[in-house]
């Protein structure tokens, strides 16, 4: 597999907001996606979820479904009930030949609490807490490689794995079939060196998601008490090429460990202030003239 070239849809219409981007439909993001000149898109809340229904839009626009995220709860239920619960995500995307398959654990994130949380807080897992998470991740992800679709854990503000030390924890705690999405967006408010991890594990990065971040305002939104999703509105991230993260040693990094797989843009903002359209072509057009420079794709 050599790099394609993904994006999320989140930069159109928001899955924790419904009311950004409410009135895109299906048809203008997917032909803007294929416009721009993307290969595949993640899921989101305008895509049914009938694979019958989605695989002859997704043809007609000649794209593919990169995957989709999918809320985890294995800190409430185990391993087997996790397996059961993602059944339906799970047929989606081998109907789709989509190859990843992303996870984040949600039972107690705080980061789509738009009104009652904030940046400079997020829920920690005990230190006896993380064998028993670990090893429910464990048997989640080899069900789903054995299917055939990389399995990737997301790490993200206001969840249990949003710090450098969070994420070295989840390392400990799970074997390196337990993949990982870098994204470099979540990554440099969390305080985690994105070309580290590709330096350290380069077997845990299955798959990529890069978005920018807007140093300064993420730091007043945080002094701030401001919460996540108020942070988004507020423009704390962006599309690479707009913001203050260097993207030329990170595709030189994913150049030297031999990437191969999904390179998903996202410009997380409030499509009424920021069109996704205009953002999105920056986004692809800065990482592939990044990725030319360094020959990686």
């Amino acid at each position: 597999m050599t790099i394609r070239w993904g994006v999320s849809p989140i930069a159109w219409c928001n899955d924790d907001m419904t009311e950004l981007g409410a009135d895109t439909t299906l048809d203008v993001l997917l032909t803007d996606v294929r416009d721009i000149g993307f290969e595949g898109v993640e899921l989101g809340n305008k895509f049914p979820r009938d694979p019958e229904a989605l695989a002859p839009i997704m043809a007609s626009y000649g794209l593919d479904v990169v995957g989709g995220w999918y809320s985890a709860n294995l800190l409430a239920h185990d391993a087997d009930a996790e397996i059961a619960a993602m059944a339906q995500h799970l047929a989606l995307l081998d109907y789709m030949d989509s190859t990843v398959f992303i996870l984040a654990e949600t039972s107690n994130a705080v980061h789509c609490d738009r009104w009652g949380s904030r940046l400079d807080t997020h829920p920690v897992l005990a230190a006896g807490d993380w064998r028993r998470f670990g090893a429910r991740l464990d048997t989640v992800a080899s069900y789903v490689n054995d299917r055939g679709l990389r399995f990737a854990y997301h790490h993200h503000l206001g969840t249990v794995v949003e710090t450098d030390d969070e994420l070295n924890r989840f390392f400990d705690a799970t074997g390196d079939h337990v993949g990982l999405v870098l994204d470099t967006g979540h990554a440099l408010p969390g305080g985690i060196d994105p070309i580290r991890v590709i330096r350290e594990r380069p077997e845990r990065v299955t798959h990529v998601h890069c978005k920018d971040v807007r140093r300064a305002r993420y730091d007043e939104f945080r002094t701030n008490g401001t919460s996540f999703l108020n942070g988004v509105v507020g423009g704390m991230f962006t599309t690479p090429g707009d913001g203050d993260y260097d993207y030329a040693p990170f595709m030189r990094a994913l150049k030297d460990m031999d990437y191969a797989g999904w390179i998903v843009i996202e410009a997380e903002q409030d499509p009424a202030v920021a069109n996704p359209r205009e953002y999105s072509q920056l986004g692809l057009d800065t990482l592939k003239r990044l990725a030319r420079a360094v020959e990686l794709a």
